[in-house]
């Protein structure tokens, strides 16, 4: 007789082809598919490689691997001659000297067309350009005993509260109320005016390369901050404004100028491509720029082409910093039809980027300089004539 088991175990047999006898073939029409990846079977590592060659040759899995999957995205994909490459920039990596090793040569080699970053960063990125010191630490102090000692802290990182905080605020005020400040004007306008000091302030302190700022005025890349009024910069403005001080900032202009831009990029079949350091506000205003074509201004597009994120955020609790890239389709944000070229690295900023920097550098040659800074007139007026709207001088500053 047989029993319930028995039936059961057949019947499982039949169900599962894995428990079938040996000997007889099982159908497998994906398999070659699901195993077209290269085998992982990397050589030894010996201490002499470039750190290129370890992204290439041992970052094959988990996080390692989707950070090579951005380099590589970066490198084939996103740095083609008709690619626009915006860059976001969020958490304290100035202050950590990202900006100087990374941002910086990313700039200079025409791989960096424009940025949005935290306020925060391009305060502290002016520290450097003063020759303002920060200094290395451990992360665990008396905070009270740094207080007393005219110290504060960014985690590891130490700096001066008077010498460098205090400074740079008193070096700010002294060029905000120059007569070339004394107007309306959007994010990108006031960081090219600072970066122009910040590039007198490298040369006057023999320094070169230290400063966000300085490269993109020199380079012509546009920078946009998302939350004008959230750092040392805007609390500056505004207490300058108590005084009388005429300058005023209206981020109703970055938000057409940077729509403007990814229409110019997407124009005559070109692309347009997202680096996300981080998340935050800084992604959600580079992201942004498509649903305000798509929805706002009624004009045709399909979101954003190339898509990477280092991110250390988790995508189940809702924020915008831990969205993948594959919710951002369901926005407008990014183009449905380019998810394989949307990538994701759940890793530090502080040690995804100089691996990605470094990698692009080994790995391509510098491309002509876009200048967009120089466009954000024209881009502005060819935006306002497609949506039948207001001319470059009453939609924003020139």
């Amino acid at each position: 007789m047989t029993t319930h088991s028995q039936r059961q175990h057949s019947q499982l047999q039949q169900q599962n082809p894995r428990l079938r006898k040996r000997g007889l073939k099982k159908e497998c029409p994906h398999k070659q598919r699901y195993l077209s990846g290269r085998r992982i079977l990397p050589k030894p590592i010996t201490g002499r490689e470039k750190a290129s060659q370890l992204i290439d040759n041992a970052f094959l899995a988990y996080n390692s691997a989707r950070l090579r999957e951005g380099c590589e995205l970066l490198v084939q994909r996103m740095l083609q001659p008709d690619v626009t490459v915006a860059m976001s920039l969020a958490g304290a990596l100035t202050p950590a000297g990202l900006g100087c090793s990374c941002v910086v040569p990313l700039i200079k080699a025409g791989f960096v067309d424009w940025i949005v970053a935290t306020g925060a960063n391009l305060y502290h990125d002016l520290h450097f350009a003063l020759n303002f010191p920060l200094h290395a630490g451990r992360h665990v102090f008396d905070d009270v005993d740094l207080y007393a000692n005219d110290l504060v802290r960014i985690y590891d990182v130490l700096l001066g509260h008077s010498d460098c905080l205090l400074a740079t605020d008193e070096a700010l005020e002294q060029i905000l109320v120059k007569e070339e400040f004394q107007q309306t004007m959007g994010t990108a306008k006031l960081h090219h005016l600072i970066g122009k000091y910040a590039a007198q302030w490298e040369r006057r302190n023999g320094l070169k390369d230290v400063s966000i700022l300085a490269a993109a005025y020199r380079c012509g890349v546009p920078i946009y901050t998302s939350s004008p009024g959230d750092s040392g910069i805007g609390m500056i403005i505004a207490g300058l404004a108590l005084k009388g001080n005429r300058l005023r900032i209206d981020p109703l202009i970055d938000v057409n100028e940077t729509a403007g831009i990814v229409l110019g990029a997407k124009g005559n079949g070109g692309k347009s491509a997202v680096v996300l350091i981080g998340g935050g506000s800084p992604k959600n205003f580079v992201l942004q720029t498509e649903p305000h074509i798509q929805e706002i201004l009624r004009l045709e597009d399909k979101g954003h082409d190339y898509f990477f994120q280092v991110t250390d955020a988790r995508p189940d609790t809702g924020g915008l910093s831990g969205a993948t890239p594959s919710e951002a389709v369901s926005w407008g944000k990014v183009d449905p039809s380019r998810l394989p070229d949307a990538v994701v690295c759940y890793a530090d900023s502080t040690i995804a980027l100089p691996l990605l920097t470094h990698y692009a550098l080994a790995h391509h040659k510098p491309r002509p300089l876009r200048r967009l800074y120089d466009q954000r007139t024209a881009l502005l007026e060819e935006t306002a004539r497609r949506v039948g709207g207001l001319t470059p001088n009453a939609a924003g500053d020139s």
